[in-house]
């Protein structure tokens, strides 16, 4: 059910914005940077909190937590509300011919596309609600892992702790049992698999440590290593991550105070493109998959990279 959006505050569409997609080229060889192919453009503007891109495969689909909105990017460049009752709805997925989404009201959902009507798949642990789902990934099995902190959550937090997750994909009319999969964390947020759904990647929002999982089985991680460490703003020395997504290299792209900080699969780091605004979350989309669509506070950014996004 996509309704027309009427707005107070205009939107500003295909903005360039040539001074702020930079790179700190001290810190890497040029030749080992991923550069983009174009300038940062500013598609849309006067939202409340943008978040949660993800492509579909014709259009993009991103969150305005506090509007409650789940908005559609159309072909013509105008927006369009896809619902006006998203649960205050963070990361969005399509997988599998599905939309899948965090509510950070307590549950994972799946969305019919066409009515925009969203089924509960998972909304408690233990018998408990979940604090707030935030960002989720799926695997090969069509299970579903997802991050559980703080963030809207009641206090004291449901589940005592913040935790990752995991939805097994059952039959139609069965109910899945949920697996918690990791130890508490601080503040677990963006999370995405490997182009080999080998490894998990979880990057939390209260450290500078960015850590990534063996993947065992459905469900069964290791223990975590150190992934990365990402590059401080000055005079700071513990700020994490928000969203992530990954190229189809097993680049790791990952929304921080500096803009999006890119790793190779090996935890080198890459390069950052920055943006006017602080970045949310971060997708690939296009025809070629090679438009990176970036969320930053009021507006949605996209930009044109080399690599073309994991999907």
């Amino acid at each position: 059910m996509c309704v027309q959006m009427k707005r107070s505050v205009p939107f500003m569409a295909c903005v360039f914005l040539s001074c702020v997609g930079f790179f700190f080229t001290g810190l890497s060889s040029a030749a080992d940077l991923i550069e983009p192919v174009g300038k940062v453009e500013k598609v849309a503007s006067g939202f409340q909190f943008t978040e949660g891109p993800a492509w579909s495969g014709e259009t993009l689909y991103f969150t305005d937590i506090p509007a409650t909105t789940i908005n559609q990017l159309q072909s013509d460049e105008t927006i369009v509300a896809f619902t006006t009752d998203s649960k205050h709805s963070n990361g969005i997925v399509f997988a599998g011919g599905r939309m899948l989404a965090c509510q950070m009201d307590g549950q994972v959902v799946q969305y019919d596309p066409a009515s925009g009507k969203a089924t509960v798949l998972a909304d408690r642990f233990e018998g408990r609600r979940f604090n707030a789902p935030n960002d989720l990934t799926v695997d090969a099995e069509g299970g579903i892992y997802f991050t559980d902190p703080l963030f809207r959550a009641p206090m004291p937090l449901p589940q005592g702790g913040q935790y990752c997750y995991y939805i097994p994909n059952v039959p139609k009319g069965e109910t899945a049992e949920v697996i918690r999969v990791t130890e508490d964390l601080a503040a677990p947020n963006g999370i995405g698999l490997s182009p080999d759904g080998k490894s998990l990647y979880v990057c939390p929002s209260r450290q500078s440590k960015m850590l990534v999982y063996e993947v065992l089985g459905a469900g069964k991680l290791s223990e975590p290593k150190t992934f990365c460490t990402l590059k401080q703003p000055a005079g700071q020395t513990d700020t994490g991550a928000d969203g992530i997504t990954l190229d189809v290299k097993g680049n790791v792209y990952i929304t921080s105070d500096l803009g999006v900080q890119i790793f190779t699969p090996e935890g080198q780091f890459a390069g950052v493109v920055a943006f006017p605004e602080k970045p949310a979350n971060v997708c690939f989309g296009g025809g070629d998959w090679k438009t990176m669509y970036v969320t930053a506070r009021t507006s949605l950014y996209r930009v044109a990279m080399p690599i073309a996004g994991l999907h």
